[in-house]
């Protein structure tokens, strides 16, 4: 199979502290990138700079807020000459039938997985330009083509992923910038580690669920697509995972 080789690319890997951030940091380093690694936990993100070497570098930032953002942007801007590709993985997802919920926790999911890839998204688009092959690749869910009991505020911020980058693809395809949306089903990360009585751990087990490495593996192969090429959406679910 031949892809695009990738040695020298620059990208920006958003909740890059464990999971499929973390996972996908490390491939994009063995292909030759060089990486800006986001999240909020400082010395998550620090260690796995100082392993991947000179090849990355932390930023801690809270995506959700408009001021971390424009100080992470304006440290890529300072380190690389452009940017190849932005992975806008950080998210949350809180448990809850809606009815009981409590609004603090929708605004916790909505700043984190909209105005997350909304702030990112916009401050990428300068450094995106004219760059071949340039991307923009969205960790959304299975949740965003689907509604699962207990994840209501949740899957409206993946559906909210989904309408967003369908236009964006519209509005930037002529320039030559790519939009993908990665929708992973169940995966074995920290996510929803606060369901009741493991929920989500016996499901991942019934499953045989997913690794962050699969779907490291899925953004990457998207990204190594010749620039001509958009894969614009791909779910990626274990093959027991006939519902939902």
């Amino acid at each position: 199979m031949k892809l695009e080789n990738l040695t020298g690319k620059t990208a920006i890997i958003t909740g890059a502290s464990s999971g499929i951030g973390e996972a996908t940091a490390r491939l994009l380093v063995a292909e030759g990138m060089k990486l800006a690694l986001v999240a909020r936990r400082a010395d998550r993100i620090a260690a796995l700079a100082e392993e991947l070497g000179d090849a990355a570098f932390a930023v801690t930032a809270d995506v959700g807020n408009a001021d971390d953002v424009k100080r992470l942007f304006g440290e890529v801007g300072e380190r690389f000459d452009g940017l190849d590709l932005l992975v806008n993985n950080a998210g949350v997802g809180i448990y809850g039938k809606f009815g009981e919920s409590d609004p603090a926790d929708w605004k916790t999911q909505i700043d984190a997985n909209i105005y997350g890839v909304l702030h990112c998204t916009h401050a990428a688009l300068p450094l995106l330009k004219g760059r071949p092959g340039a991307m923009v690749a969205t960790v959304s869910s299975i949740g965003g083509r689907y509604g699962i009991e207990g994840w209501g505020v949740y899957n409206a911020t993946k559906f909210a992923v989904i309408g967003f980058h369908d236009c964006l693809r519209k509005e930037y395809g002529e320039e030559g910038i790519r939009f993908t949306v990665i929708e992973p089903g169940s995966v074995w990360t920290e996510w929803g580690d606060k369901t009741p009585d493991g929920m989500l751990e016996k499901r991942r087990a019934a499953l045989d669920a997913l690794t962050a490495e699969d779907i490291a593996n899925a953004i990457g192969f998207a990204f190594a697509q010749p620039a001509r090429v958009l894969v614009e959406e791909m779910l990626v679910r274990p093959v027991r995972q006939v519902m939902p």
